[in-house]
């Protein structure tokens, strides 16, 4: 039986620890909140996206950073496990639109006490208002790997073990407690840091018409994101109008690969020795083009179509009081505006070449991304401690024995939907039960 400390009490962190315990594990579990799960709390708007009901390899298709790494970790505990795991602990899931997993309840303090209520029965002891500051590590050996020995709390109690397991998050939501403690504490251990982004993060835009549109949501919306006149990105889905620029699902996916992007532009200037693009947050990052398609559903032809039959039903009308019908109400004036058609034309005097680039801008409006919000805003990080030098077969650090990282620290990020969680709860679990 080993001595295990688990540092975090997060998703990652509390299904490491009831692993750990469930293998015969002595475990303590280190949390620095006065509560465990307090990001999970407040994920999917308090309600907790807990996995998704997909398919394996579309589970795999929906993580943008190494993939491939999750292998062990994703078919050692998939989505349908963590079903399971919840639905056998009193947690009744159901499954909807986009095959996103919510507890039936609607409440993400079912998921957390599912959790919690385990740990209890493992025999896990919770120490809450509990940070960590260092790990104990023995070096004796020069040419060889370290080896763990335990953690250093920050009141100075020193707590020996066998075994850490590191799951401290990343750097969003910061209130919750995810203030890097963990990349700090592995790159002490010799251990290196990918360079952290917010991601699934809303965007900035240049136009200052978007601004006019702050609060509207649009459903059923297709966006393509352009770098350097590159398609990066092209999704369908819900998207919201901000006082900044834009946010909502389709957008905070769109922003993963903004920021993969923005990562590759700023190694491509440090490699020609100038100063480093940021890409965090405000008016910095690499621009993009966001193109929307307002009516996806409908071809350019059948657009055009759609809008001849407008016009002939109010051809007497002016421009604009004549598109009623094709827009939400706040969004109108915007449309007749970037259309560049007078407002006060009668519709029978609008050209051919007018109504095509009518057209042309509702299938293809077109917004200049000047970057994201910052971490304060992100769902969740980008980058973190290398995956090179980690075993996926069992997340435990090649460079000290003993040393498991497990969840958002990782270099690891996904789409939304529930795929994140799922990084978490299967690399967590992973690391637990990987302890000798």
């Amino acid at each position: 039986m080993s001595r295990v400390s688990v540092v975090g009490g997060g998703a990652a962190g509390m299904m490491a620890a009831f692993a750990a315990a469930g293998k015969g594990h002595r475990v303590i579990l280190f949390e620095k909140n006065e509560k465990l799960g307090k990001k999970i709390y407040i994920t999917g708007k308090g309600r907790c996206n807990v996995t998704n009901a997909c398919d394996l390899q579309e589970l795999f298709d929906n993580v943008v950073s190494n993939s491939k790494f999750l292998y062990s970790a994703f078919y050692g505990f998939d989505n349908h496990a963590v079903q399971q795991f919840f639905e056998k602990r009193g947690c009744p899931l159901k499954i909807e639109r986009g095959n996103r997993v919510f507890p039936v309840s609607d409440h993400s303090s079912d998921v957390i006490r599912a959790l919690a209520g385990e740990l209890e029965k493992a025999g896990v002891q919770v120490r809450l208002h509990t940070p960590v500051k260092r790990l104990l590590i023995d070096k004796t050996q020069d040419d060889g790997p370290g080896r763990i020995k335990g953690i250093t709390l920050l009141s100075g109690e020193e707590v020996s073990g066998d075994a850490v397991v590191l799951a401290c998050g990343g750097l969003s939501y910061q209130a919750t407690g995810s203030t890097g403690d963990g990349y700090r504490m592995a790159q002490e251990a010799g251990h290196s840091l990918v360079p952290c982004l917010p991601s699934l993060v809303p965007f900035h835009i240049k136009e200052e018409w978007c601004r006019q549109l702050q609060g509207l949501a649009l459903k059923n919306v297709a966006a393509s994101l352009y770098i350097e006149g590159k398609e990066i990105y092209e999704g369908f889905g819900e998207m919201l109008f901000t006082h900044f620029g834009v946010s909502g699902p389709l957008i905070l996916s769109a922003s993963s690969y903004y920021q993969t992007a923005a990562e590759k532009r700023r190694k491509k200037k440090e490699k020609k020795a100038e100063k480093a693009a940021s890409a965090g947050s405000g008016e910095n990052g690499a621009q993009a083009v966001l193109k929307l398609d307002l009516k996806p559903a409908l071809s350019m032809e059948q657009l055009d179509k759609r809008i001849l039959r407008d016009f002939e039903d109010n051809k007497n009308k002016q421009f604009k009081n004549a598109v009623d019908g094709l827009f939400p109400a706040r969004l109108v004036p915007v449309m007749i505006q970037l259309s560049g058609i007078d407002p006060e034309k009668k519709v029978h005097e609008i050209t051919r070449e007018e109504r095509k680039y009518f057209a042309e801008c509702i299938k293809g409006l077109s917004l200049t991304v000047t970057g994201t919000r910052g971490f304060e805003e992100a769902i969740i990080t980008r980058g973190g401690i290398k995956v090179k030098e980690v075993n996926p077969s069992t997340m435990e650090s090649k460079l000290v024995s003993g040393l498991y990282m497990a969840g958002e620290m990782l270099d690891l990020d996904a789409l939304t939907g529930g795929f994140n969680l799922q990084i978490a709860w299967s690399t967590g679990h992973l690391a637990g039960v990987s302890i000798p």
